[in-house]
């Protein structure tokens, strides 16, 4: 089992894990995530996105995808992780601790100091592996997004 940063030749199998976790968020029909758009964002002129993989045997089968935050309480980034998943085969292994752990230790040595994500309330395994790692929920807090024809709504709306 190997934890490393992810390649170009990792993309197509990293694309198949989204679309993975996306249907057991059952939310696989909001998936648009193109082999080029991953390719972009992780490798292209300003990269803003960052991942590792997780391998077994020589095969991808689990990612961590994060980008940073900043926090201007303590006026340090953070990492904010998009995307944990490990296939159901590899789960129980260690490999998403050790992706978790990964991040944590990149904060570690970058100075940031928050690491930090959204889990579906119902994703009790998630919550119970997340807790079993220290972190804590953020009860007080509701995530709001505007997507959509929302966005491009409110982003027309300019009253005089």
């Amino acid at each position: 089992m190997t934890i490393r940063d992810i390649r170009p030749d990792d993309v197509p199998a990293v694309v198949g894990l989204v679309r993975e976790l996306a249907e057991y968020e059952k939310a696989a029909h909001e998936v648009r995530l193109t082999e080029e758009q991953l390719t972009a964002a992780l490798f292209g002129d300003s990269p803003a996105l960052f991942g590792h993989v997780a391998e077994r045997a020589g095969t991808v089968v689990g990612v961590a995808l994060w980008f940073l935050n900043f926090s201007t309480w303590r006026g340090t980034h953070g990492i904010y992780l998009e995307d944990l998943y490990v296939q159901p085969a590899s789960r129980g292994t260690g490999l998403g601790r050790e992706l978790l752990r990964t991040l944590a230790e990149v904060c570690v040595q970058r100075g940031y100091d928050r690491l930090e994500w959204s889990v579906l309330d119902w994703n009790t395994p998630s919550i119970d592996f997340y807790r079993a790692a220290g972190a804590v929920p953020m009860d007080e807090w509701t995530v709001f997004r505007l997507t959509d024809d929302a966005l491009s709504g409110f982003a027309a709306d300019r009253r005089a």
